[in-house]
């Protein structure tokens, strides 16, 4: 199978459709032929708002295609307080999810990924700024207008997503009504191809109003029964649906290279308009279709006779379909006249017409048929249209569930999009290239990570990785840790496991096995930066040998010391050759490894041998100099280490002179036990508040490489940031497509006609009135409070509002600041400068500068908080500024 530099690979894929929250229970949903229309009862249309005498009209269809829990969102995760979520339209909230899930579908953290990844977006109709906001927007005051243009407008789509994931390549919004989703893949590829970004992210959404049906009207594009019968002779219309579907994009021959997991190929796409060479704006046009399904035929370099599958645009409209077919069999007989070859379907039969996300259900639908080599039914179709000529066309509907057969190339399929307006879109796309065959696998074990955001998030992730490892038992270990590790953010709540293979992960995981599962919470006592203990603990010959074959680093630090030796050692040999040089040379490439895998050391703790490890790993000896220390040599000169060292031989941290004295290098146990030696350490070390990192096994556990992996762990749970890249280092491996973020979400949702609480108060209820010229501490604490209340109304609670917290950092917009300023001003009768929180970010040093602006404090508090570290780079910067004018 053969491929060309324009190739765009599909890397990553996930969706929010009717009937599936995940792109694997889509897959069911179109396998199993189902259609997902909810009905809904007299009494859920009227809680809904539906008024009776629409009830009884026979017009009215109680059916609609609607995805769950639109209200809820994970606002946490995105760092998006409560009081901004509760605003945010809720097509935003859901494809802010489906992004980072389709991102880590695709195996990649965007803080650890090289190149620009672009966003091209779109979005439907804001029905929730419409009903639910609108009072909320009368009342609004200036400030508040524009927070409700940024939460709503569809200009905000991209760049929101680009801003909470930190992606920086291009970020366009893209709306074209029904053809959005295709428009914004074909020109995604455009920017891929012309190098403005290096992967994209590219999807759209639509809402329509939750729980409520809707009126047909005949000629209307809307179906009398609910159900949307593509091309089929009693077709009358559609269901408009809910829905959000987003796919990453990469390079096909970089994808291929970096090892991702490729659902489908896209070969070539064009787009294009109708003009005015139809009968109205909002009618198709067969040639502004076909000319738009040939041109993405002439850019994929592809024959009709080729493509043995086409997702059709598909509404079920009596004057749709038969213009549709039209145009695919005159694109078609450019370059073919058999017939009856392409299968013909329409996933609006599925999951309805979901409007700017229609096309991303085609899409992905395709992708997987391609990558599953499935034909999927298109369902409702017994009768073709009598308008429609199939038995002289290339097409006839795929109404079943079947293999898709293999010919002579690659299996292909096209993809349409058209829509109102006359923007059209067609896809042209290609199974993917077969997977490599895997690499004998190196390392016996494997370290798996996952996070969340808490406990309950921890334990839900736990639980689906370990089922998803549980139904893929064949699944490469290593592939699965290298997609854990290099494809996630790391989250405050952590666990960690070592395993020999899926089956031995899946059961440890599932079981809570807790004397293997390493657990830990970033930023609690037990976390930061580890001291090494060092014993000159050697190892036996199959762990070195296991160790120098599969950890670079490790080998690299032992080729190093073998180097460094006279006689031309042979490196491998070296750690297993028994004695104080092979323990020497084994610790240090242990030590080695951890330290390029990105562990960070606060200090060294050592004895016997282990101080001659110390002196090489801190720069205090030359690697040669550090070798004949271990056996017994006395070096020269030493010089300070760059990190603190516990040297056993003085029983406390060396001083600078200390370290300056080659006797107190020299090893004082020798041929002790490393378990003694350690034990020794660590009551040296008795009162440090510090975590301590012994590398030598304890006594029966896992060594060689699993005790390697196992050490690393450690450091991760406790907050450690290793670079996966350097741990999977050497090593030819797949990203998979696993379990994703589980989110926590929580309801944000304003009920139409609610207009918030109105905070005007009279002047006897002002703080002004509160204060007491007296006491001005009491006015303080009246402002601090009041502030925490403000704080705390955004956030989610008083609880939540740290003094010294900066209020950037938890996702307090700058613009509601300036509002609660504004709201400040007036409460304490005082012109509060506006930029304030901006040079003051906590509301400790926000309050301290007001005290002093307003006298109430009698010394320069603002500039005690800064000198604290509470203000901001900006303030500093500018208190540089003012220092340096001074001087001036």
């Amino acid at each position: 199978m053969t491929y060309s530099d324009t190739d765009v690979a599909i890397i990553g894929m996930a969706c929010r459709f009717p009937g599936a929250d995940s792109v694997e229970q889509f897959w069911n949903v179109l396998h199993e032929g189902r259609e997902t229309l909810t009905r809904y009862t007299d009494e859920e249309l009227l809680a809904a708002g539906v008024p009776p005498e629409r009830l009884a009209d026979p017009g009215y269809v109680k059916a609609g295609q609607e995805i769950p829990d639109v209200d809820l969102f994970d606002a946490d995760l995105f760092q998006i307080t409560p009081d901004e979520a509760e605003i945010l339209d809720p097509q935003h909230r859901i494809f802010l999810e489906c992004a980072l899930t389709a991102l880590e579908r695709s195996g990649y953290d965007p803080d650890r990924t090289d190149g620009h990844i672009g966003v091209y977006a779109g979005a439907g109709l804001n029905t929730y700024l419409l009903s639910n906001l609108s009072e909320r927007y009368r009342a609004a005051s200036s400030v508040d207008h524009y927070r409700l243009m940024l939460a709503n407008d569809k200009d905000f789509l991209a760049t929101r997503t680009s801003y909470k994931l930190n992606l920086r390549g291009p970020s366009l919004s893209v709306n074209t009504a029904c053809s959005t989703s295709l428009v914004a893949v074909h020109t995604a590829c455009l920017a891929l191809l012309g190098g403005e970004c290096d992967m994209a992210l590219v999807g759209a959404v639509h809402l329509a109003p939750r729980g409520q049906g809707y009126q047909y009207q005949e000629g209307m594009i809307f179906s009398p029964d609910g159900h949307c019968r593509a091309f089929d002779a009693q077709a009358q219309g559609t269901v408009i649906g809910s829905g959000a579907g987003v796919v990453v994009l990469k390079r096909l021959k970089e994808a291929l290279a970096d090892g991702d997991w490729i659902h489908a190929v896209v070969k070539g796409s064009a787009v294009n308009n109708d003009g005015a060479n139809k009968t109205g704006y909002t009618a198709p046009s067969i040639a502004g279709q076909a000319e738009v399904i040939a041109d993405a035929h002439e850019v994929a370099d592809v024959t009709p006779d080729s493509i043995g599958y086409v997702e059709a645009h598909g509404t079920g409209t009596p004057l749709g379909d038969p213009i549709e077919v039209a145009a695919l069999t005159q694109a078609f007989r450019q370059g073919t006249d058999d017939t009856g070859f392409c299968g013909l379907g329409s996933v609006k039969t599925n999951v309805g017409h979901l409007d700017t996300a229609a096309g991303m259900a085609g899409l992905i639908k395709t992708a997987l048929m391609l990558e599953k080599r499935s034909l999927v039914p298109s369902l409702h179709f017994t009768e073709p249209n009598p308008e429609i000529d199939f038995a002289s066309s290339p097409f006839y509907v795929s109404t079943g569930t079947a293999d898709w057969p293999a010919t002579d190339g690659p299996r292909r399929a096209g993809v349409s999009s058209f829509g109102i307006g006359g923007t059209n879109a067609h896809i042209v796309l290609q199974e993917p290239p077969a997977a490599p065959e895997p690499a004998p696998a190196a390392r016996t074990h494997e370290l798996l990570v996952l996070s969340a955001g808490t406990e309950a998030g921890l334990r839900r992730a736990t639980t689906a990785l370990a089922r998803h490892l549980r139904q893929h038992k064949d699944l490469d270990l290593g592939d699965v840790a290298a997609t854990l590790g290099l494809g996630r953010r790391g989250h405050r709540h952590r666990l960690a496991l070592v395993a020999d293979g899926a089956r031995d992960a899946a059961m440890a995981l599932a079981l809570g096995k807790e004397e293997r599962l390493l657990r830990g919470t970033v930023g609690t006592e037990e976390t930061g930066d580890p001291v090494l203990v060092l014993t000159g603990a050697g190892a036996a010959a199959a762990d070195s040998a296991e160790l120098y074959r599969a950890v670079p680093a490790y080998r690299s630090a032992v080729d190093a010391c073998a180097a460094a030796l006279p006689g031309g050692v042979e490196p491998e040999a070296l750690p297993a050759g028994g004695g104080v040089r092979a323990a020497f040379c084994h610790e240090y490439a242990v030590a080695t490894a951890l330290l390029d895998w990105g562990v960070t050391p606060a200090g060294l703790a050592a004895a016997g041998t282990g101080l001659a490890v110390a002196a090489a790993l801190t720069g205090a000896l030359a690697l040669p100099d550090a070798l004949a220390l271990a056996e017994g040599g006395t070096p020269t000169a030493v010089q300070p280490p760059r990190l603190p060292v516990l040297s056993a031989r003085t029983g406390g941290w060396l001083t600078e002179d200390e370290s300056r004295q080659p006797a107190n290098w020299a090893a004082d146990t020798a041929g002790s036990p490393s378990a003694a030696a350690a034990d020794a350490l660590e009551g040296l070390l008795a009162d440090e508040e510090r975590p301590l990192l012994r590398l030598a096994p304890d006594e029966g556990a896992p060594a060689g490489a699993a005790h390697l992996l196992t050490l690393a762990g450690q450091q991760w749970v406790r907050g450690a940031a290793l670079d996966f890249a350097a741990v999977h280092a050497g090593r030819d491996l797949r990203r998979l497509p696993l379990p994703t973020y589980p989110f926590e979400r929580s309801r944000y949702w304003v009920e139409p006609g609610r207009t918030g609480e109105s905070t005007e108060t009279d002047d006897s209820g002002r703080l002004v009135a509160q204060f007491d010229p007296a006491d001005p501490a009491r006015s303080v604490e009246l402002i601090t409070d009041w502030l925490v209340e403000e704080a705390g109304r955004l956030l989610g609670g008083r609880d939540r509002v740290g003094l010294d917290a900066n209020l950037f950092d938890m996702g307090v917009d700058s613009l509601v600041l300036i509002e609660v300023v504004s709201k400040l001003s007036k409460e304490v009768d005082f012109t509060v400068p506006p930029t304030s929180f901006i040079e003051f970010p906590t509301v400790r040093a926000f309050v301290d500068n007001l005290a002093e602006l307003m006298g109430l404090t009698t010394g320069p508090q603002a500039g005690a908080a800064a000198a604290a570290g509470r203000v901001s780079r900006r303030a500093r910067r500018a208190q540089a500024r003012q220092a340096d004018n001074q001087d001036l």
